[in-house]
């Protein structure tokens, strides 16, 4: 019965693990030029008004530049992408290199191979513990209907394709 009650970092991270999710890029035009990271905490949030929601961690180095920018852009990755998930997730490397990007109407870097990309005002923070809560208000938004999504689930990357399959095995 005690193992009900183990709240570990680790336990934590394994059962929450069981919930998929799918994979984004929170991009934006900064000072100091694009900005961008991986982030898998992001979900609609309200339809009147149009808000969105996504949780970086206080540890992000990237999120404060975008902060200050005072908008952003959710990019949605398509299935096959996992490179630019793992591309954004990196520290201290030009996480833009080789990466085609197009302007959002607020002026935000829109990822070409996006599934879908919503256009966002920094609306509102909040405290949520080792995380931000963000909520953008919502401005713009497009998706390429014909694309899959690409999701993370047990630690893996999972495409589209696999779920309607019936396979979960990880992705490279």
């Amino acid at each position: 019965m005690t193992e009900h009650f183990d709240l570990s970092q680790q336990r934590l991270r394994h059962i929450l693990g069981h919930f998929a999710s799918g994979l984004t890029v929170i991009t934006a035009a900064t000072d100091n030029g694009p900005a961008g990271f991986t982030c898998q905490s992001f979900s609609s949030l309200s339809l009147e008004p149009p808000l969105v929601t996504f949780c970086p961690a206080r540890s992000s180095s990237t999120w404060p530049h975008l902060r200050r920018a005072n908008r952003f852009t959710v990019n949605i990755l398509p299935a096959g992408h996992q490179h630019l998930a793992a591309q954004f997730a990196r520290s201290g490397t030009d996480k833009f290199a080789g990466v085609e990007y197009s302007a959002s109407p607020l002026g935000n870097p829109i990822l070409n191979q996006s599934l879908a990309w919503v256009d966002c005002e920094l609306h509102e923070e909040y405290d949520g513990g080792d995380h931000t809560i963000v909520v953008g208000a919502v401005r713009a938004l497009k998706a390429r209907e014909a694309a899959e999504p690409l999701l993370f689930y047990k630690g893996n990357y999972i495409n589209g394709p696999q779920l309607r399959a019936g396979r979960l095995e990880s992705v490279a």
